[in-house]
């Protein structure tokens, strides 16, 4: 599976990595990407997804029923 947010779609991104001297090299920047397990009350069963921090505080404050029927509303399969 990707390194990507299934709530945000949050996903790596590239950049610099800038030395003392000041010599750039291409590096990537990963989000900050955790496996949770939820349980849906609605449905009566446990829920694994693979959520950013920020996807995290989302949840937390909309509800996990509303998010995952965002999701499922955009077509992912949960």
């Amino acid at each position: 599976m990707a390194r990507v947010c299934q709530v945000t779609g949050k996903k790596p991104i590239t950049g610099n990595k800038v030395s003392h001297s000041n010599i750039k090299t291409k590096r990537r920047f990963l989000p900050n990407l955790q496996t949770k397990r939820y349980f849906l009350a609605e449905e009566d069963k446990w829920v694994t997804l693979k959520v950013s921090s920020e996807a995290i505080r989302t949840i937390n404050k909309n509800g996990l029923y509303s998010v995952v029927k965002q999701l499922r509303a955009e077509g992912a399969k949960i």
